[in-house]
């Protein structure tokens, strides 16, 4: 069932409480900011629609694990000064997230102004719920807009508790997500063929989305840590890499049923190996998957492998992307990745939905991000939804 869109919420003049999600990498510290902003770039059209609307913009996110308490830290002032920068517009960054301050500072708002709450998470009502909690955020506003696709996966106050207390609707930005990645899960005869590229660290992060998604493939293309254990699967010998023993027996299920299916099945057939799992290891070169030597590790897949991967993704008309194709954050092992992204990025007409969390930031950094049809601002969630999960903070929203 379609859900009610913030364009179908009246909205105009306002005080609109907008979860968003920016939680974004502050370890890196405040100056790097700019550099992984896209989860702030991604909420801009939400919250100039509401500018436009002269509404009283009240912008709510958690940040980071501060376990209920408050972590200087982990504040959102730095990261509403970026905010402000990216709209052009100032954004009032409130010390706290509830309170009698709160209340004033939001009804002394003007028409247009946009203020941004204290961390959430600061308070252990969030994630646990709490009516008491999700009452005194919801009653800073008159209606709730529902911005945060991150974290729809999740049961917290500010995601479902909130919604059943206001008139409610999805931003612009969830309701991009939800039409992308339901685009990917509903694919029709002139979108195909379809590709999955699955990559990351584990098997078990993917198994409900092979399951789902298995039997609608073209093509099955596996890289990363996962290609390790099917790799494993298929009885080559991967050396001192990481392998998910309890689901050797799910990738060989996989491959059978992929096969029993016509779907095309796409593994390394090189990859670049290490010494040692470390960025400055001494030795590193690129062998056939056969040839992998005793004690050392598969960080990426290898050139060959890049370019057939490449090239099966060339025959398609849809690719959901999940996952880099070996340790990107590593740069010496972070080719195979860049060549696959790359090629995806130049390919012309075709539907590419890029799952969210790491493969985002990849892509992210690259460059790329204009290029792909989607990319998800999601990680779990992206997954949950592609997984054919309901999502609490989606469920939570009203019928169009």
């Amino acid at each position: 069932m379609a859900k009610r869109a913030v364009s179908q919420l009246d909205v105009a003049g306002k005080r609109v409480l907008v979860r968003v999600d920016f939680n974004i990498p502050i370890e890196q510290g405040v100056e790097a900011i700019a550099s992984y902003d896209q989860r702030l770039r991604a909420t801009l059209p939400t919250i100039r629609y509401l500018i436009d609307q002269r509404c009283r913009v009240i912008l709510c996110s958690h940040l980071g694990r501060p376990g209920g308490k408050e972590v200087d830290a982990l504040r959102l002032a730095p990261v509403g000064d970026r905010l402000a920068t990216l709209l052009g517009v100032p954004v009032k960054c409130l010390s706290e997230t509830i309170g009698p301050g709160v209340e004033e500072s939001v009804a002394s708002m003007k028409p247009g102004e946009v203020a941004l709450l204290e961390n959430l998470r600061f308070h252990a009502g969030e994630e646990k719920n709490d009516p008491e909690f999700a009452h005194s955020i919801a009653g800073l506003a008159d209606c709730f807009v529902m911005d945060a696709f991150a974290v729809t996966h999740r049961a917290h106050a500010s995601t479902v508790g909130v919604p059943g207390l206001l008139p409610s609707a999805m931003g612009l930005l969830v309701q991009r997500e939800v039409e992308s990645l339901g685009q990917a899960l509903d694919i029709k005869d002139e979108n195909k063929p379809l590709a999955a590229l699955m990559g990351g660290a584990k098997v078990s992060d993917k198994i409900m989305v092979l399951e789902n998604l298995l039997g609608k493939l073209d093509h099955l293309i596996v890289g990363g840590g996962m290609s390790v254990t099917f790799l494993k699967a298929q009885g080559y010998d991967t050396g001192a890499s990481s392998i998910e023993e309890d689901r050797l027996d799910f990738a060989k299920e996989v491959l059978s049923r992929a096969t029993q299916l016509g779907v095309q099945i796409h593994l390394p057939v090189d990859v670049v190996v290490a010494d040692r799992f470390a960025a400055d290891a001494a030795g590193v070169k690129t062998v056939l998957v056969n040839q992998v030597p005793p004690d050392w590790l598969i960080m990426d897949i290898g050139e060959t492998t890049a370019r057939l991967f490449a090239e099966s993704l060339g025959q398609c008309k849809t690719i959901v992307w999940n996952g880099p194709m070996g340790v990107f954050e590593m740069p010496r092992f972070s080719q195979g990745t860049r060549t696959v992204a790359g090629a995806m990025a130049d390919l012309n007409g075709v539907t590419t939905v890029v799952g969210g969390g790491s493969t985002a930031e990849a892509v992210e950094e690259m460059g790329l991000m204009d290029r792909m049809t989607h990319v998800s601002t999601g990680g779990g969630a992206s997954l949950e939804f592609l997984e054919g999960k309901e999502l609490p903070g989606i469920t939570a929203l009203p019928d169009a």
